[in-house]
This record gives C-alpha cells, structure tokens and sequence, in this order.
C-alpha cells in the first residue's frame, strides 16, 4: 500500500488514485515526525485529566492556539509534581495526529515548570495540600510545658545540633534528655527519622525537639517529606522543629507546634531558667505568707467577737438576779412588817451570794471554754505545726503527700518554719497502702 507521492498526483488528462482515511491520517502523521521530528514546547495547562490506565492527556495553549497532548503512563510516572490547570510548562515530544479521531496532537515524553523547578513546583503544591487539610493551622498547636520532667531529641548524634541542645538546656535547667539517632539528610532520612519520632513516642517525653544544622535546601529535604511532616503534627507532645536557620522554613517547621531558628533556641525554649523559676517561686511564697496572715487575722476577730458574745451571755443571768432582788425589795416595802424584814434580809444576802457565785461561775466556765477554743485555733494554724519541727514538701505546684507522687531525681521544695530547701530526691519509700497520685503521672 503507498501513501501520498509521486504515483498519487493526477496527472495531465488522468484522474488521481483516491486515498482513505486512515492513509491520510497515517501519512500526514509520518510527514510531521519526519519533517519536525521530536520538538520542545512551551505553553499553559488546561483540562488535565489523568484515568485509572495511568496516561496523562491535557491541552497546552497560549494567548491565541490550543493542541492536545498525551504522556503515557512510563512518562508520567517520571513526574516529579502533580500536572494541573494552570501550570506553565516546557513540554518535549513528538508531534503526530491520532488515528481514530485525526486530531493532531502532541506525545509527550518530558514536562517541566517553565518557570519554577520541577522540585520547588512539587514543594509548593504538597505544601497547598497539607494546608488545606489543616496541618499549619496555629489553632491546632499546643503549647509547651512549663517544666518538662524529659526532653526527646530526634537528630543525628554525630552532628553538632545535637551538643546545641544538650548544651542549652543544662545551662537553664537541666532536665534528662533522651536522643533517638537519625539520618537526617539524603535518601534514607525520612525513613530514619519516621523510625526515630515512633521510638520516642513510646517513651515518656512531655515534649520533643526534631532538627538538624543549617544546610542547603537539599540538605533539608528530608523535613519536606509528607511523611515526616505527616508525623510531627500527628506527634503525641508537643514539637519544636529547628530545622535550618532562619532563612530556611521547611514544612515541619510549618507543621510543628513552635518552631526554632536553631538547634540552640530550641534548647532554650524547652526549658526555663532556673534563676527566674525560682524568682516566681519565692513570689508566690511570699504572696502565700500574705494569704496566710489575713486568714490568722480574720481568725482572731472571730474569736474575739465569741469571747465578746461569751460574756455577754454570762452578764444575762446576773442581771436577772438583780431585778429579782429590786421586785422583792419594793415587795418588802409594802408589806413592812419588820420580823419579814429581818427574815427576807438573810435571804436577800443568801440570794445574792448565791447569784454571785453562779455569775463567777459561769464566767469561769465561759473562760476556760474561751481559752481551749484559742488554743485550738493556735494549734491548728500551720505555722504552729511547722514550729514543731514539721515541714511541707511540695513538688512543681502541688504538695507532696505521698512517697508514691515523686522519683529519685525529681525537685522538691520544702517549706520550714522559717524559709525553705530546695532538695533533690535520692530514693522514695512508698508505705505499703501507698498508691500512685494519679496526678503526677508517676509510675511509683
């Protein structure tokens, strides 16, 4: 069978031998591959679709023309973006008109950003996508804990991020640290510190520092994983990123709950300083003291006011008596007879002796009664008990009452009569119907 040539143009007098179709279409195919053969392209995306057979098919246009274009499955899979609307791309393939329909068309084998590389493309748009699922969003970060009891570090323990940290936090307030070794560029780092982020959320950390030193933008492409980044916002705890330095923000620094310029700053933001701790802590001692004396103050008023009502109450019985007394004397002076006289003077006398007595006696009882409440109260009030050689333990911001609440290591202060120690824990000996304060999350 021949194509279009020189045996089909009608000659004078003759008629041309007619073609089909599909000759057509074939021939006019194989005159574009030989005549321009493989071509580059450049021009914007539109109607991207991409079927379950893997194939990419598109249109590439500009401000005046549109052509089809097709990428195969082999090809597309060599993409390293996700071909969308919209992309300016340089496209290099072949040009060839398709069979069945006649439509001409473009195959092609490579697409690249016209503009931006293939990996920034690829960066930008994973970065879109995980923001618009939420994982930047500032609304889901969790703020850090005041006082970790233990710092978690995912990083290489070759490098000198690592010594940042450790450095940072024993110069503030030394807390343990727990290092999980990870690559941390390359290949194989998403993969070591996936692995490493799983062993320190099974070990009791209360926040976790994921970072490396500064480097290229290659060198922290491990923290552009979707993988990575997928995991420290998924963290248990709460997670500083200190990857790069200031002028490199990668997407888990985006997905971390703080970030970190350094690996330094990140050391210092896990912990406070001691020196500062401390301040607040004797503010509070001294706010504390102040309470304290106003409840010992209202205490007294109160007592002051029963003694006050106390005798009062003693004062009634009394005054009943001499009432009495003044209704039998005018009773007396009625009846005058000077033998009652007489009679009702001696119990007059024993009536008011009687009624002295009982006023003494009351009154006697009401003090003593006063005074046990006094002493009552005094011994009750806490600084009484710590005069007698006791003391009060407390443990971050509740007071320790139980062996069970604190471990060998943890920070103690304890309150006396007059100032306080800071003490360490050397050994706990939980009594036997001791149990665990579910509060300090210690396991005994």
């Amino acid at each position: 069978m021949s194509t279009a040539g020189e045996s089909d143009v009608a000659r004078p007098g003759g008629r041309a031998r007619p073609l089909t179709v599909s000759q057509l279409v074939r021939g006019a195919s194989r005159t574009l591959e030989r005549t321009i053969g493989t071509i580059w392209v450049e021009g914007e995306t539109a109607s991207v679709s991409r079927p379950s057979s893997g194939h990419i098919y598109f249109n590439l246009r500009d401000g005046r023309s549109t052509i089809k274009a097709v990428m195969w499955r082999s090809d597309a899979r060599k993409l390293k973006f996700a071909m969308a609307d919209g992309l300016h791309l340089r496209c290099r393939g072949r040009l060839g008109v398709y069979e069945q329909s006649g439509i001409f068309q473009i195959y092609v084998q490579i697409a690249e950003p016209a503009g931006l590389g293939a990996d920034a493309l690829a960066l930008e748009q994973l970065r879109e996508k995980l923001a618009a699922e939420g994982l930047f969003d500032p609304a889901r970060k969790r703020p850090l804990p005041p006082l970790p009891r233990r710092i978690g570090v995912v990083t290489s323990k070759s490098g000198a991020a690592v010594r940042d940290v450790i450095r940072a936090v024993q110069r503030r307030f030394p807390v343990p640290i727990l290092v999980a070794d990870a690559q941390v560029q390359g290949t194989q780092a998403p993969p070591e510190i996936l692995r490493a982020l799983d062993e320190i959320a099974r070990t009791d950390v209360d926040v976790v520092i994921v970072g490396r030193g500064g480097g290229s933008k290659l060198d922290l492409s491990a923290f552009n994983d979707e993988r990575v980044v997928r995991a420290v916002a998924g963290f248990p705890v709460p997670v500083i990123s200190a990857v790069g330095h200031e002028v490199d923000v990668s997407l888990t620094d985006l997905a971390a709950d703080v970030r970190a310029a350094t690996p330094t700053m990140a050391g210092e933001m896990a912990v406070p300083v001691r020196a500062d701790l401390a301040a607040a802590l004797a503010k509070e001692a001294r706010r504390l003291d102040r309470e304290m004396a106003l409840v010992l103050r209202d205490a007294r008023r109160g007592v002051q006011q029963l003694a006050d009502a106390m005798e009062s109450r003693a004062r009634q019985p009394l005054s009943r008596g001499h009432a009495a007394l003044s209704e039998l004397a005018r009773r007396l002076e009625r009846l005058h007879p000077r033998a009652q006289i007489a009679t009702h003077r001696a119990t007059l006398g024993e009536l008011e002796a009687r009624g002295a007595a009982a006023a003494r006696r009351a009154l006697d009882g009401r003090g003593r009664a006063l005074a046990s409440l006094s002493g009552r109260l005094q011994a009750m009030s806490p600084l009484r008990v710590l005069e007698r050689g006791y003391a009060v333990a407390t443990a971050g911001d509740h007071v320790v009452t139980n062996a069970a609440e604190v471990a060998p290591g943890d920070a103690v202060e304890v309150r006396l009569a007059r100032g306080s120690l800071d003490c360490r824990v050397e050994a706990a000996h939980p009594g036997q119907d001791a149990r665990p304060d579910p509060r300090s999350g210690n396991d005994g």
